[in-house]
Protein backbone atom coordinates (compact mmCIF):
# COMPACT_ATOMS: atom_id res chain seq x y z
CA UNK A 1 0.00 0.00 0.00
CA UNK A 2 3.00 2.51 0.44
CA UNK A 3 4.22 2.02 -3.29
CA UNK A 4 4.19 5.03 -5.43
CA UNK A 5 2.24 3.02 -7.84
CA UNK A 6 -0.97 1.59 -5.35
CA UNK A 7 -1.22 5.47 -4.12
CA UNK A 8 -4.02 6.59 -6.73
CA UNK A 9 -6.10 3.46 -6.14
CA UNK A 10 -5.27 3.57 -2.39
CA UNK A 11 -6.98 6.94 -1.83
CA UNK A 12 -9.91 6.83 -4.52
CA UNK A 13 -10.86 3.11 -2.65
CA UNK A 14 -10.81 5.43 0.32
CA UNK A 15 -12.98 7.67 -0.79
CA UNK A 16 -16.04 5.55 -2.48
CA UNK A 17 -15.33 3.08 0.63
CA UNK A 18 -19.09 2.66 2.61
CA UNK A 19 -18.99 3.39 5.89
CA UNK A 20 -19.52 -0.06 7.55
CA UNK A 21 -17.62 -2.83 10.27
CA UNK A 22 -15.49 -3.85 7.16
CA UNK A 23 -14.55 0.03 6.83
CA UNK A 24 -13.89 0.16 10.67
CA UNK A 25 -12.07 -2.53 11.12
CA UNK A 26 -9.48 -0.69 8.41
CA UNK A 27 -9.93 2.17 10.27
CA UNK A 28 -8.93 0.81 13.34
CA UNK A 29 -5.87 -1.75 11.94
CA UNK A 30 -4.35 2.20 10.27
CA UNK A 31 -0.61 2.63 11.13
CA UNK A 32 1.45 5.76 11.43
CA UNK A 33 3.01 4.36 7.89
CA UNK A 34 -0.93 4.50 6.44
CA UNK A 35 -0.94 7.99 8.30
CA UNK A 36 2.05 9.86 6.43
CA UNK A 37 1.05 7.71 2.64
CA UNK A 38 -2.44 9.25 3.37
CA UNK A 39 -0.73 12.64 3.93
CA UNK A 40 1.41 12.13 0.77
CA UNK A 41 -1.79 11.62 -1.16
CA UNK A 42 -3.02 15.19 0.05
CA UNK A 43 -0.28 16.75 -0.94
CA UNK A 44 -0.64 15.05 -4.48
CA UNK A 45 -3.19 16.90 -4.93
CA UNK A 46 -6.01 14.49 -3.77
CA UNK A 47 -9.18 16.10 -2.46
CA UNK A 48 -8.62 16.42 1.26
CA UNK A 49 -11.98 17.29 2.06
CA UNK A 50 -13.63 13.70 1.24
CA UNK A 51 -10.98 11.74 3.07
CA UNK A 52 -11.44 14.20 6.13
CA UNK A 53 -15.14 12.89 6.90
CA UNK A 54 -14.60 9.92 5.89
CA UNK A 55 -11.91 8.98 8.80
CA UNK A 56 -13.30 11.24 11.66
CA UNK A 57 -16.41 10.07 11.66
CA UNK A 58 -17.88 8.63 14.60
CA UNK A 59 -18.24 5.16 15.60
CA UNK A 60 -21.79 3.73 16.01
CA UNK A 61 -23.20 2.83 19.37
CA UNK A 62 -22.87 -1.03 18.92
CA UNK A 63 -19.27 -0.50 17.53
CA UNK A 64 -18.33 1.94 20.33
CA UNK A 65 -19.35 -0.90 23.05
CA UNK A 66 -17.25 -3.57 21.10
CA UNK A 67 -14.49 -1.63 21.69
CA UNK A 68 -14.24 -0.43 24.86
CA UNK A 69 -15.95 -4.20 25.97
CA UNK A 70 -12.61 -5.36 23.98
CA UNK A 71 -10.18 -2.85 25.54
CA UNK A 72 -11.49 -3.98 29.59
CA UNK A 73 -11.09 -7.39 28.80
CA UNK A 74 -7.46 -6.98 27.84
CA UNK A 75 -6.37 -5.12 30.55
CA UNK A 76 -2.69 -4.23 30.08
CA UNK A 77 -2.59 -6.58 26.87
CA UNK A 78 -0.59 -9.24 26.00
CA UNK A 79 2.40 -7.89 27.58
CA UNK A 80 1.10 -7.09 31.32
CA UNK A 81 -0.30 -10.90 30.74
CA UNK A 82 3.08 -12.13 29.83
CA UNK A 83 4.79 -10.35 32.87
CA UNK A 84 2.42 -12.08 35.10
CA UNK A 85 3.04 -15.42 33.68
CA UNK A 86 6.35 -14.88 33.46
CA UNK A 87 5.91 -14.74 37.88
CA UNK A 88 3.99 -17.72 37.88
CA UNK A 89 0.72 -15.52 38.26
CA UNK A 90 -2.52 -15.64 36.33
CA UNK A 91 -4.06 -12.87 34.97
CA UNK A 92 -7.39 -11.10 36.47
CA UNK A 93 -9.59 -13.14 34.05
CA UNK A 94 -7.69 -16.59 34.06
CA UNK A 95 -8.16 -16.43 38.26
CA UNK A 96 -12.13 -15.88 37.72
CA UNK A 97 -12.35 -18.27 35.00
CA UNK A 98 -10.89 -21.15 37.75
CA UNK A 99 -12.68 -20.28 40.61
CA UNK A 100 -16.18 -19.92 38.98
CA UNK A 101 -18.41 -22.42 37.25
CA UNK A 102 -18.01 -22.29 33.65
CA UNK A 103 -19.83 -19.81 32.03
CA UNK A 104 -21.60 -18.61 35.09
CA UNK A 105 -19.59 -14.86 35.32
CA UNK A 106 -21.42 -11.99 34.90
CA UNK A 107 -19.33 -8.93 35.33
CA UNK A 108 -20.51 -5.57 36.37
CA UNK A 109 -19.05 -1.85 35.62
CA UNK A 110 -16.73 -2.89 32.61
CA UNK A 111 -16.64 0.54 31.44
CA UNK A 112 -16.05 2.65 34.24
CA UNK A 113 -12.82 4.89 33.96
CA UNK A 114 -11.42 6.82 36.42
CA UNK A 115 -11.76 10.78 36.63
CA UNK A 116 -8.14 11.84 37.75
CA UNK A 117 -6.94 14.54 35.52
CA UNK A 118 -3.91 14.91 37.58
CA UNK A 119 -0.48 14.40 36.60
CA UNK A 120 -1.25 13.74 33.02
CA UNK A 121 -3.82 10.62 34.45
CA UNK A 122 -6.84 12.03 32.39
CA UNK A 123 -4.73 10.64 29.01
CA UNK A 124 -4.51 7.37 30.65
CA UNK A 125 -7.90 5.81 30.82
CA UNK A 126 -8.82 2.25 30.16
CA UNK A 127 -12.32 0.48 30.87
CA UNK A 128 -12.39 -1.46 33.90
CA UNK A 129 -9.70 1.05 35.54
CA UNK A 130 -7.94 -2.41 36.36
CA UNK A 131 -10.87 -4.22 38.74
CA UNK A 132 -12.72 -6.59 37.10
CA UNK A 133 -16.09 -7.52 39.43
CA UNK A 134 -19.34 -9.19 39.10
CA UNK A 135 -21.80 -12.61 40.44
CA UNK A 136 -21.43 -15.94 39.22
CA UNK A 137 -21.63 -19.67 40.71
CA UNK A 138 -18.99 -21.97 42.82
CA UNK A 139 -20.40 -25.70 43.29
CA UNK A 140 -24.14 -24.61 41.97
CA UNK A 141 -24.11 -21.96 44.39
CA UNK A 142 -24.64 -17.47 43.55
CA UNK A 143 -21.21 -15.90 44.99
CA UNK A 144 -19.83 -11.96 44.43
CA UNK A 145 -16.14 -11.63 43.22
CA UNK A 146 -14.07 -8.77 42.80
CA UNK A 147 -10.24 -9.06 41.42
CA UNK A 148 -7.59 -6.45 40.95
CA UNK A 149 -5.39 -6.56 37.72
CA UNK A 150 -2.10 -5.82 38.28
CA UNK A 151 -1.61 -5.82 34.30
CA UNK A 152 -3.23 -2.07 34.87
CA UNK A 153 -0.94 0.27 37.11
CA UNK A 154 -0.53 -2.29 39.07
CA UNK A 155 -3.87 -3.04 40.40
CA UNK A 156 -3.57 0.33 42.43
CA UNK A 157 -6.96 1.77 43.99
CA UNK A 158 -8.75 4.54 42.50
CA UNK A 159 -11.61 5.78 43.95
CA UNK A 160 -13.94 4.39 40.98
CA UNK A 161 -12.47 0.93 40.90
CA UNK A 162 -13.37 1.24 45.02
CA UNK A 163 -16.88 1.92 44.03
CA UNK A 164 -17.20 -1.02 41.96
CA UNK A 165 -15.78 -2.71 44.52
CA UNK A 166 -18.42 -1.42 47.21
CA UNK A 167 -21.36 -1.89 44.52
CA UNK A 168 -20.97 -5.97 44.81
CA UNK A 169 -19.89 -5.61 48.44
CA UNK A 170 -23.55 -4.17 48.79
CA UNK A 171 -25.31 -6.40 46.26
CA UNK A 172 -23.48 -9.28 48.05
CA UNK A 173 -25.71 -7.87 51.51
CA UNK A 174 -28.99 -7.02 49.80
CA UNK A 175 -28.85 -10.75 48.31
CA UNK A 176 -27.40 -12.35 51.17
CA UNK A 177 -24.30 -14.10 48.84
CA UNK A 178 -20.79 -14.74 50.01
CA UNK A 179 -18.23 -12.49 48.29
CA UNK A 180 -14.62 -12.93 47.46
CA UNK A 181 -12.08 -10.98 46.81
CA UNK A 182 -8.76 -11.72 44.94
CA UNK A 183 -6.26 -9.37 45.87
CA UNK A 184 -3.14 -8.33 44.00
CA UNK A 185 -2.37 -4.62 43.91
CA UNK A 186 0.17 -1.82 44.21
CA UNK A 187 -1.69 -0.28 47.01
CA UNK A 188 -3.42 3.12 46.83
CA UNK A 189 -3.37 5.13 43.41
CA UNK A 190 -0.89 7.77 44.67
CA UNK A 191 -1.98 10.59 42.11
CA UNK A 192 -5.76 10.24 43.30
CA UNK A 193 -4.33 11.36 46.94
CA UNK A 194 -7.41 11.28 49.54
CA UNK A 195 -9.51 10.00 46.80
CA UNK A 196 -7.94 6.73 47.19
CA UNK A 197 -8.07 6.55 50.47
CA UNK A 198 -11.48 6.93 50.46
CA UNK A 199 -12.16 4.12 48.60
CA UNK A 200 -10.52 1.98 51.11
CA UNK A 201 -12.10 3.76 53.98
CA UNK A 202 -15.50 2.98 52.18
CA UNK A 203 -14.63 -1.18 51.64
CA UNK A 204 -13.47 -1.07 54.96
CA UNK A 205 -16.96 0.02 56.25
CA UNK A 206 -18.42 -2.48 54.26
CA UNK A 207 -16.46 -5.24 55.19
CA UNK A 208 -17.62 -4.47 59.34
CA UNK A 209 -21.09 -4.31 58.18
CA UNK A 210 -21.37 -7.51 56.19
CA UNK A 211 -19.18 -9.09 58.67
CA UNK A 212 -21.31 -12.13 60.59
CA UNK A 213 -23.75 -11.36 57.86
CA UNK A 214 -22.50 -13.34 54.61
CA UNK A 215 -19.34 -15.44 54.19
CA UNK A 216 -16.01 -13.03 53.05
CA UNK A 217 -13.15 -14.96 51.94
CA UNK A 218 -9.76 -13.14 50.87
CA UNK A 219 -7.15 -14.41 48.67
CA UNK A 220 -3.30 -12.72 48.67
CA UNK A 221 -2.39 -13.35 45.04
CA UNK A 222 0.33 -10.37 44.68
CA UNK A 223 1.22 -7.69 46.49
CA UNK A 224 -0.85 -6.23 49.22
CA UNK A 225 0.72 -3.22 51.17
CA UNK A 226 -0.24 -0.24 52.96
CA UNK A 227 -3.95 0.50 54.18
CA UNK A 228 -5.08 -2.15 51.35
CA UNK A 229 -4.20 -4.91 54.05
CA UNK A 230 -7.18 -4.25 56.45
CA UNK A 231 -9.81 -5.46 54.31
CA UNK A 232 -8.35 -9.13 54.50
CA UNK A 233 -7.53 -8.71 57.68
CA UNK A 234 -11.44 -7.97 58.49
CA UNK A 235 -12.57 -11.01 56.31
CA UNK A 236 -13.37 -14.17 57.56
CA UNK A 237 -10.67 -16.37 55.88
CA UNK A 238 -6.99 -15.31 54.08
CA UNK A 239 -5.10 -17.78 51.82
CA UNK A 240 -1.80 -16.92 50.49
CA UNK A 241 0.22 -17.84 47.58
CA UNK A 242 3.88 -18.87 48.46
CA UNK A 243 6.52 -16.80 46.96
CA UNK A 244 4.28 -14.72 45.13
CA UNK A 245 2.42 -12.39 47.78
CA UNK A 246 3.30 -10.45 50.55
CA UNK A 247 0.99 -8.11 53.31
CA UNK A 248 2.55 -5.24 55.28
CA UNK A 249 1.21 -1.93 56.18
CA UNK A 250 4.94 -0.71 55.92
CA UNK A 251 7.42 -2.18 53.24
CA UNK A 252 11.43 -3.06 53.80
CA UNK A 253 12.29 0.54 52.62
CA UNK A 254 10.47 2.08 55.17
CA UNK A 255 11.46 0.02 57.97
CA UNK A 256 15.12 0.42 57.15
CA UNK A 257 14.67 4.31 57.08
CA UNK A 258 13.18 4.48 60.36
CA UNK A 259 14.37 1.46 62.35
CA UNK A 260 17.77 0.92 60.05
CA UNK A 261 16.72 -2.48 59.69
CA UNK A 262 17.19 -4.51 56.71
CA UNK A 263 14.47 -7.28 56.18
CA UNK A 264 13.24 -9.02 53.33
CA UNK A 265 9.78 -8.33 51.68
CA UNK A 266 9.50 -12.56 52.54
CA UNK A 267 10.54 -12.35 55.86
CA UNK A 268 8.38 -9.14 56.46
CA UNK A 269 4.89 -9.90 55.18
CA UNK A 270 5.70 -13.45 53.19
CA UNK A 271 3.25 -16.12 53.41
CA UNK A 272 4.96 -18.30 56.18
CA UNK A 273 5.53 -14.90 58.01
CA UNK A 274 1.23 -14.67 58.32
CA UNK A 275 0.22 -18.46 58.71
CA UNK A 276 2.64 -19.61 61.32
CA UNK A 277 3.63 -15.90 63.29
CA UNK A 278 1.21 -13.42 62.75
CA UNK A 279 -1.80 -15.50 62.18
CA UNK A 280 -3.12 -13.23 60.21
CA UNK A 281 -3.31 -15.61 56.98
CA UNK A 282 -5.60 -18.86 56.96
CA UNK A 283 -3.20 -21.37 54.30
CA UNK A 284 -0.78 -21.08 52.48
CA UNK A 285 -0.66 -22.42 48.87
CA UNK A 286 1.89 -23.35 46.18
CA UNK A 287 -0.06 -21.30 43.34
CA UNK A 288 -2.74 -19.88 41.96
CA UNK A 289 -4.50 -22.66 41.38
CA UNK A 290 -4.45 -24.52 44.48
CA UNK A 291 -5.80 -21.12 45.82
CA UNK A 292 -8.65 -21.19 43.60
CA UNK A 293 -9.43 -24.71 44.23
CA UNK A 294 -9.00 -24.57 48.05
CA UNK A 295 -11.09 -21.81 47.91
CA UNK A 296 -14.08 -23.46 45.92
CA UNK A 297 -13.12 -26.21 48.49
CA UNK A 298 -13.44 -24.24 52.03
CA UNK A 299 -16.44 -22.40 50.53
CA UNK A 300 -18.71 -25.63 50.26
CA UNK A 301 -18.59 -25.93 53.96
CA UNK A 302 -20.66 -22.95 54.56
CA UNK A 303 -24.03 -21.18 54.52
CA UNK A 304 -25.02 -18.20 51.93
CA UNK A 305 -25.59 -16.13 55.40
CA UNK A 306 -26.14 -15.93 58.36
CA UNK A 307 -29.94 -17.20 58.33
CA UNK A 308 -29.31 -19.95 56.10
CA UNK A 309 -28.03 -23.49 56.57
CA UNK A 310 -24.49 -25.40 55.71
CA UNK A 311 -25.09 -27.37 52.44
CA UNK A 312 -25.50 -31.03 52.75
CA UNK A 313 -24.14 -33.43 50.89
CA UNK A 314 -24.52 -36.63 50.27
CA UNK A 315 -22.58 -39.54 51.75
CA UNK A 316 -22.19 -43.32 51.81
CA UNK A 317 -19.94 -43.31 55.09
CA UNK A 318 -22.79 -44.95 57.39
CA UNK A 319 -23.46 -42.55 60.54
CA UNK A 320 -23.33 -45.58 63.18
CA UNK A 321 -20.33 -46.55 62.05
CA UNK A 322 -18.04 -47.71 64.76
CA UNK A 323 -14.51 -46.08 65.33
CA UNK A 324 -12.44 -49.31 66.17
CA UNK A 325 -8.99 -46.86 66.15
CA UNK A 326 -10.25 -44.51 68.73
CA UNK A 327 -10.39 -47.52 71.62
CA UNK A 328 -6.32 -47.46 71.29
CA UNK A 329 -5.74 -44.23 69.97
CA UNK A 330 -5.21 -43.10 73.28
CA UNK A 331 -1.65 -44.32 75.32
CA UNK A 332 -1.61 -45.93 78.76
CA UNK A 333 1.06 -43.34 80.30
CA UNK A 334 -0.53 -40.25 80.23
CA UNK A 335 2.25 -38.13 79.68
CA UNK A 336 2.74 -40.13 76.32
CA UNK A 337 1.58 -37.74 73.66
CA UNK A 338 -0.42 -38.67 70.64
CA UNK A 339 -1.94 -36.64 67.59
CA UNK A 340 -5.48 -35.45 67.96
CA UNK A 341 -5.78 -35.87 64.56
CA UNK A 342 -5.86 -39.37 64.81
CA UNK A 343 -9.66 -38.48 66.56
CA UNK A 344 -10.91 -35.99 64.42
CA UNK A 345 -10.26 -37.74 61.08
CA UNK A 346 -11.66 -41.45 62.08
CA UNK A 347 -15.10 -39.56 63.34
CA UNK A 348 -15.83 -37.35 60.17
CA UNK A 349 -17.06 -38.62 57.06
CA UNK A 350 -15.03 -40.29 54.78
CA UNK A 351 -12.27 -39.54 57.41
CA UNK A 352 -11.76 -36.05 55.25
CA UNK A 353 -11.20 -33.06 57.41
CA UNK A 354 -10.15 -29.08 55.82
CA UNK A 355 -7.81 -27.79 58.69
CA UNK A 356 -7.61 -23.92 59.21
CA UNK A 357 -4.29 -22.32 60.08
CA UNK A 358 -2.11 -25.66 60.36
CA UNK A 359 0.89 -23.98 60.64
CA UNK A 360 -0.38 -21.64 63.53
CA UNK A 361 -0.50 -22.48 67.27
CA UNK A 362 -0.18 -25.71 66.49
CA UNK A 363 -0.80 -26.86 70.19
CA UNK A 364 -4.41 -26.68 68.96
CA UNK A 365 -6.46 -28.06 65.94
CA UNK A 366 -9.46 -26.15 64.01
CA UNK A 367 -11.15 -27.20 61.00
CA UNK A 368 -14.03 -28.48 59.16
CA UNK A 369 -15.64 -32.16 58.50
CA UNK A 370 -18.97 -33.33 57.92
CA UNK A 371 -21.31 -35.62 59.94
CA UNK A 372 -23.67 -37.42 57.69
CA UNK A 373 -23.80 -34.93 55.55
CA UNK A 374 -23.86 -32.05 57.33
CA UNK A 375 -20.64 -29.22 57.87
CA UNK A 376 -19.31 -29.32 61.70
CA UNK A 377 -16.74 -26.80 63.21
CA UNK A 378 -13.86 -29.39 65.42
CA UNK A 379 -11.82 -27.89 67.71
CA UNK A 380 -9.08 -29.90 69.20
CA UNK A 381 -6.13 -30.00 72.32
CA UNK A 382 -3.18 -31.19 70.39
CA UNK A 383 -1.15 -33.26 72.77
CA UNK A 384 2.33 -33.36 70.92
CA UNK A 385 2.26 -29.35 71.20
CA UNK A 386 3.01 -28.25 74.53
CA UNK A 387 0.99 -31.11 75.65
CA UNK A 388 -1.91 -29.50 74.51
CA UNK A 389 -1.97 -26.40 76.99
CA UNK A 390 -3.49 -23.52 75.49
CA UNK A 391 -1.38 -20.36 75.35
CA UNK A 392 -2.29 -16.61 73.42
CA UNK A 393 -1.96 -17.71 69.92
CA UNK A 394 -4.04 -20.67 70.26
CA UNK A 395 -7.00 -19.11 72.70
CA UNK A 396 -6.90 -16.42 69.65
CA UNK A 397 -7.08 -19.16 67.01
CA UNK A 398 -10.24 -20.85 68.81
CA UNK A 399 -11.77 -17.79 69.64
CA UNK A 400 -12.26 -16.65 66.36
CA UNK A 401 -13.08 -19.77 64.77
CA UNK A 402 -16.06 -20.14 67.05
CA UNK A 403 -17.70 -16.99 66.56
CA UNK A 404 -17.39 -17.57 63.34
CA UNK A 405 -19.24 -21.01 63.31
CA UNK A 406 -21.57 -19.56 65.79
CA UNK A 407 -22.68 -16.65 63.30
CA UNK A 408 -23.55 -19.19 60.33
CA UNK A 409 -24.58 -21.87 62.13
CA UNK A 410 -22.11 -24.39 62.04
CA UNK A 411 -22.21 -26.91 65.07
CA UNK A 412 -19.20 -27.29 67.26
CA UNK A 413 -17.61 -30.57 67.95
CA UNK A 414 -14.71 -29.71 70.82
CA UNK A 415 -12.14 -32.53 71.77
CA UNK A 416 -11.04 -31.55 74.99
CA UNK A 417 -6.95 -33.08 76.26
CA UNK A 418 -5.99 -29.83 78.08
CA UNK A 419 -3.92 -29.90 81.32
CA UNK A 420 -4.01 -26.20 81.46
CA UNK A 421 -2.77 -23.34 80.19
CA UNK A 422 1.03 -22.61 79.72
CA UNK A 423 2.62 -21.07 82.47
CA UNK A 424 5.61 -18.72 82.44
CA UNK A 425 6.15 -15.09 82.37
CA UNK A 426 6.11 -14.61 78.24
CA UNK A 427 2.51 -15.78 78.40
CA UNK A 428 1.42 -13.82 81.65
CA UNK A 429 3.22 -10.36 80.41
CA UNK A 430 2.23 -11.16 76.96
CA UNK A 431 -1.98 -10.95 78.40
CA UNK A 432 -2.65 -14.91 78.84
CA UNK A 433 -5.38 -13.81 80.96
CA UNK A 434 -6.73 -11.40 78.43
CA UNK A 435 -6.62 -13.26 75.79
CA UNK A 436 -7.98 -16.77 77.23
CA UNK A 437 -11.07 -14.83 78.40
CA UNK A 438 -11.49 -14.37 74.18
CA UNK A 439 -11.72 -18.04 74.23
CA UNK A 440 -14.06 -18.36 77.14
CA UNK A 441 -16.14 -15.84 75.84
CA UNK A 442 -16.66 -17.08 72.59
CA UNK A 443 -17.71 -20.85 73.70
CA UNK A 444 -20.29 -19.28 76.29
CA UNK A 445 -21.90 -16.97 73.52
CA UNK A 446 -21.96 -19.39 70.98
CA UNK A 447 -26.16 -20.43 70.77
CA UNK A 448 -25.04 -23.42 68.21
CA UNK A 449 -25.07 -27.21 68.74
CA UNK A 450 -21.62 -27.75 70.86
CA UNK A 451 -21.16 -30.85 71.68
CA UNK A 452 -17.73 -31.78 73.66
CA UNK A 453 -15.71 -34.61 74.34
CA UNK A 454 -12.77 -35.14 76.80
CA UNK A 455 -10.47 -37.86 76.07
CA UNK A 456 -8.05 -37.43 78.50
CA UNK A 457 -6.95 -34.45 80.59
CA UNK A 458 -9.00 -31.62 81.87
CA UNK A 459 -7.09 -29.64 84.32
CA UNK A 460 -8.33 -26.35 85.96
CA UNK A 461 -9.52 -23.53 84.41
CA UNK A 462 -9.08 -25.00 81.43
CA UNK A 463 -11.49 -27.52 81.78
CA UNK A 464 -13.99 -24.37 82.57
CA UNK A 465 -13.32 -22.67 78.92
CA UNK A 466 -13.13 -26.09 76.60
CA UNK A 467 -16.88 -25.79 75.93
CA UNK A 468 -17.44 -26.92 79.47
CA UNK A 469 -21.17 -27.69 80.65
CA UNK A 470 -20.88 -24.53 82.76
CA UNK A 471 -20.55 -22.35 79.23
CA UNK A 472 -24.12 -23.66 78.17
CA UNK A 473 -22.28 -27.19 76.70
CA UNK A 474 -25.67 -29.12 74.89
CA UNK A 475 -23.99 -32.62 75.34
CA UNK A 476 -20.68 -33.36 77.40
CA UNK A 477 -18.93 -36.67 77.21
CA UNK A 478 -15.74 -38.36 78.64
CA UNK A 479 -14.27 -41.06 77.39
CA UNK A 480 -12.98 -43.62 80.39
CA UNK A 481 -9.47 -42.15 79.62
CA UNK A 482 -10.59 -38.71 81.12
CA UNK A 483 -9.09 -37.29 83.93
CA UNK A 484 -10.90 -33.86 84.90
CA UNK A 485 -9.34 -32.30 88.30
CA UNK A 486 -8.21 -28.96 89.26
CA UNK A 487 -4.51 -29.99 88.31
CA UNK A 488 -2.48 -33.10 88.02
CA UNK A 489 -1.70 -35.63 90.27
CA UNK A 490 1.94 -34.90 91.63
CA UNK A 491 1.37 -31.22 91.32
CA UNK A 492 -1.92 -31.48 94.14
CA UNK A 493 0.03 -33.82 95.95
CA UNK A 494 3.37 -31.69 96.59
CA UNK A 495 0.72 -28.90 97.51
CA UNK A 496 -1.67 -30.95 99.78
CA UNK A 497 0.89 -33.35 101.00
CA UNK A 498 4.02 -31.00 101.30
CA UNK A 499 5.47 -32.48 104.63
CA UNK A 500 5.13 -36.14 103.91
CA UNK A 501 8.20 -37.70 102.81
CA UNK A 502 9.27 -38.66 98.96
CA UNK A 503 7.75 -42.43 100.19
CA UNK A 504 4.97 -41.32 101.27
CA UNK A 505 4.09 -39.24 98.62
CA UNK A 506 3.99 -41.95 96.31
CA UNK A 507 1.06 -43.42 97.90
CA UNK A 508 -0.72 -40.47 97.44
CA UNK A 509 -0.21 -40.06 94.56
CA UNK A 510 -1.89 -43.04 93.79
CA UNK A 511 -4.77 -42.25 96.25
CA UNK A 512 -4.99 -38.90 94.58
CA UNK A 513 -5.63 -40.31 90.98
CA UNK A 514 -7.68 -43.01 92.31
CA UNK A 515 -10.04 -40.51 93.54
CA UNK A 516 -10.03 -37.84 91.23
CA UNK A 517 -7.81 -38.13 88.04
CA UNK A 518 -11.18 -39.89 86.33
CA UNK A 519 -14.24 -39.51 85.03
CA UNK A 520 -16.36 -40.14 87.86
CA UNK A 521 -16.23 -36.71 90.06
CA UNK A 522 -17.72 -34.71 87.11
CA UNK A 523 -20.29 -37.74 85.92
CA UNK A 524 -21.28 -37.64 89.69
CA UNK A 525 -22.02 -33.91 89.60
CA UNK A 526 -23.56 -34.22 86.73
CA UNK A 527 -21.08 -32.45 84.66
CA UNK A 528 -20.57 -34.48 82.01
CA UNK A 529 -23.76 -35.98 80.68
CA UNK A 530 -22.20 -39.72 79.84
CA UNK A 531 -18.91 -41.88 79.86
CA UNK A 532 -18.64 -43.51 77.09
CA UNK A 533 -17.13 -46.10 74.65
CA UNK A 534 -14.68 -44.13 72.84
CA UNK A 535 -15.93 -46.50 69.18
CA UNK A 536 -19.36 -45.09 69.49
CA UNK A 537 -18.05 -41.73 69.12
CA UNK A 538 -19.34 -40.64 65.14
CA UNK A 539 -22.68 -42.20 66.19
CA UNK A 540 -23.38 -39.97 69.59
CA UNK A 541 -21.90 -36.76 67.70
CA UNK A 542 -24.68 -37.45 64.45
CA UNK A 543 -27.46 -38.49 66.90
CA UNK A 544 -27.25 -35.34 69.04
CA UNK A 545 -26.68 -33.37 65.86
CA UNK A 546 -30.15 -34.79 64.51
CA UNK A 547 -31.44 -33.66 68.24
CA UNK A 548 -30.16 -29.75 68.21
CA UNK A 549 -31.02 -29.30 64.85
CA UNK A 550 -33.53 -26.76 65.69
CA UNK A 551 -32.05 -26.03 69.04
CA UNK A 552 -33.31 -22.22 70.24
CA UNK A 553 -31.31 -20.49 72.70
CA UNK A 554 -31.61 -16.82 73.91
CA UNK A 555 -29.59 -14.90 75.00
CA UNK A 556 -30.56 -11.46 77.15
CA UNK A 557 -31.13 -8.02 75.17
CA UNK A 558 -27.91 -6.03 74.45
CA UNK A 559 -26.15 -3.71 71.53
CA UNK A 560 -23.10 -6.20 71.26
CA UNK A 561 -20.83 -7.78 74.26
CA UNK A 562 -17.82 -6.37 75.16
CA UNK A 563 -15.38 -9.47 74.23
CA UNK A 564 -11.94 -8.75 76.00
CA UNK A 565 -10.26 -7.70 72.99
Amino acid sequence: FCQKSHRRHLVRLACSFPYTPAFLKLRRGLSLGMASCLRSFAQAGFRQKRLIPVFTRPFSIEERIRVKREQSIAGGGPKGAAKQHAKGKLTARERLELLLDPNTFQEYDAFVEHNCTDFGMEKKKTPGDGMVTGQGEINGRPVFVYCQDFTLRGGSLSLANAQKIMKVQDKAMLAGVPIIGLNDSGGARIQEGVGSLAGYGEIFCRNVLSSGVVPQISLIMGPCAGGAVYSPALTDFTIMVKDSSYMFVTGPEVVKEVLSEIVTVEDLGGSKVHTSKSGVAHLAVENDLEALSRTRELLSFFPLNNKDKPPVLSTEDPWDRECTSLSTVIPPDSTQPYDILDVIRPVVDDAYFFEIQPDFAKNIVIGYGRMGGKPVGFIGNQPTRQAGCLDINASIKAARFIRFCDAFNIPIVTFVDVPGFLPGSLQETGGIIRHGAKLLFAYAEATVPKIAFITRKAYGGAYDVMSSKHLRGDTNYAWPTAEIAVMGSKGAVNIIFKDKSPEEKVQCEKDYKEAFANPFPAAQRGFIDDIVDPKMTRRIICNDLKMLENKQQDTPWKKHGNIPL
